[in-house]
């Protein structure tokens, strides 16, 4: 993972994708609380998820925003695709995501469009498999763009030249 520092300078956006209620029954009747799921990014490479619990949904969604943007990764995002395609597991929630051509739109459903278009990705093919559910989705989808790497990347890490890269 490619771990990122932030300053207060950097606009992020978030993106809400769930919200789950839970109730607890007690002698005095119900109480409820919900857990909220959050996606923030710059659109440019930066993304971050965070999980927040309150007894009302907006404190819960606040504490999601905070909590994501402490955890945050930078990825590869090359004309608005991706560098390569990659497959990811998270829990039942298996993600698969293809670069595109330019055009082609983010194919993508529910949780997983909030996370590519958060990073700024605007064409690419992804395939969700397994479990639908959003938690595991969005740790999935950033886990699979967390081990995306670009070719210079990937030529300085071996110590060779771009070209060799490509061409063996």
């Amino acid at each position: 993972m490619n771990r990122v520092k932030i300053n207060n300078d950097v606009e992020l956006k978030e993106r809400l994708v769930a919200v789950n209620r839970t109730t607890k029954v007690t002698k005095g009747g119900r109480t409820f609380t919900f857990a909220a799921i959050v996606v923030v990014g710059d659109e440019n490479g930066v993304i971050g998820w965070g999980l927040g619990k309150a007894g009302e949904v907006t404190t819960a969604i606040q504490k999601g925003t905070d909590a994501a943007k402490k955890n945050l990764i930078k990825v590869p995002v090359l004309k608005g695709t991706l560098p390569h395609e990659q497959y990811a597991k998270f829990g039942g929630a298996r993600v698969y995501l293809q670069p595109a051509t330019h055009g082609t739109g983010v194919k993508a459903g529910g949780a997983m469009r909030a996370v590519l278009e958060s990073a700024g990705v605007t064409d690419v093919i992804a395939k969700s498999k397994g479990s639908s559910n959003p938690h595991n989705l969005v740790k999935a989808t950033i886990a699979a763009l967390g081990e995306m790497r670009d070719a210079r990347t990937v030529a300085a890490n071996r110590g060779v030249s771009l070209s060799k890269v490509f061409n063996g």
